[in-house]
């Protein structure tokens, strides 16, 4: 099986692809993968850290640009395609699987037109503007969250879930009932987020006597912030682990007893995964507002308590945090939905169905 996997820019459409990439591998061991993604750091550090093979093409993103950028990235868009269409004709792939980002249009594109296989899948409960558009055009759809088929042509959806690196799969199977603790993880997703790293660093300057005295936290900030929230904790003395990324996330989930985290779908998916609860701060620019739409999905489930960035302050978290922290059986019931949730067999379920649409056993 020949697979190419086209996307990225953010951890939220990358991981879901790495997560196919190893159903791919563990059944075919002669498979041969390829990834056409972005540039951005996250996509080449993570793709390297794994041994994964990567490609990229002259291609730029056209939503929440300005005119002179959308009109610079039209420019280049033929150039993309060429690019696109020469990858495609070097690796030859059985399929290519487009999981979201501005890469994957002119690639999903290119194996449209010389007649490979396609597909995508949707990590969100509202398509971005890219696959969107390639719901027209590829053979199939794979999505993660109920409801999100409104948005694409009838026939071509399966709700499959959210595909999940391995490694988190093999943590959450081998997680054990641990001690009650006071760990709260912070995730700003894979670019961090700088109001969330700002809502934290000040509520815990001010209301830190308020919390548990076995109170601990774990920080992921993104790379810009790093350092001024280090900072900021080594004055006030706080017992925190803080990093702009964590490589070992399934033991950062495992430590945790809360999580507070932006919405972004994969984290979600993470979240149910590991049966973890959660405080959810939807950023608040996602484009059609698809992070609340995330983060509803789970407050309906009973998984997650959501705040909106424009309400949360320092003293509303302080609140939802010593509420929490003290309420066992409310966070004990908050795990057990979440794990309701959880999809750990989405990746196997995409390549069974790219299998069939292949004619392959």
């Amino acid at each position: 099986m020949r697979l190419l996997v086209t996307g990225g820019g953010t951890g939220g459409h990358l991981f879901p692809g790495i997560a196919v990439a190893e159903a791919v591998k563990a059944r075919f061991r002669e498979g041969e993968i390829l990834f056409v993604v972005t540039g951005r750091r996250i996509d080449t550090t993570n793709l390297s850290s794994r041994g994964l093979s990567f490609r990229t093409i002259r291609c730029e993103p056209l939503k929440g640009m300005t005119r002179v950028e959308r009109f610079l990235g039209l420019l280049k868009l033929p150039l993309g395609l060429w690019d696109a269409a020469r990858i495609v004709g070097a690796f030859r792939p059985d399929m290519v699987l487009g999981v979201g980002g501005y890469v994957a249009g002119p690639m999903t594109l290119a194996a449209h037109f010389l007649g490979v296989k396609t597909g995508i899948h949707e990590q969100n409960s509202v398509p971005g503007m890219t696959n969107r558009w390639l719901g027209r055009l590829v053979d199939k759809i794979f999505i993660s969250i109920p409801g999100s088929e409104a948005y694409f042509p009838a026939g071509k959806v399966i709700l499959t879930g959210n595909p999940i690196r391995d490694e988190l799969i093999r943590a959450a199977g081998a997680l054990k009932a641990a001690e009650e603790g006071s760990t709260v993880l912070v995730l700003g997703g894979s670019q961090g987020a700088h109001r969330v790293n700002t809502l934290v660093v000040e509520t815990m300057g001010k209301y830190l006597a308020k919390l548990p005295d076995n109170f601990r936290l774990i920080h992921q900030t993104g790379l810009h912030d790093e350092e001024w929230v280090k900072d900021a904790y080594s004055k006030m003395g706080i017992d925190v682990r803080v990093g702009a990324t964590f490589i070992d996330m399934a033991e950062k989930y495992g430590a945790a007893d809360l999580v507070l985290s932006r919405a972004g779908a994969t984290t979600l998916a993470e979240l149910a995964i590991m049966r973890k609860p959660a405080i959810l701060i939807p950023y608040p620019f996602a484009a059609d507002a698809h992070q609340e739409k995330n983060a509803q999905y789970m407050v309906t489930h009973g998984a997650a308590c959501m705040s909106l960035e424009r309400d949360m302050t320092p003293e509303r978290l302080i609140d939802i945090l010593t509420t929490l922290l003290k309420d066992r059986k409310q966070l004990k019931e908050m795990a057990r939905n979440a794990a309701r949730l959880a999809r750990p067999n989405a990746a196997e379920a995409i390549v069974d169905e790219c299998v069939a649409m292949m004619g392959k056993k």
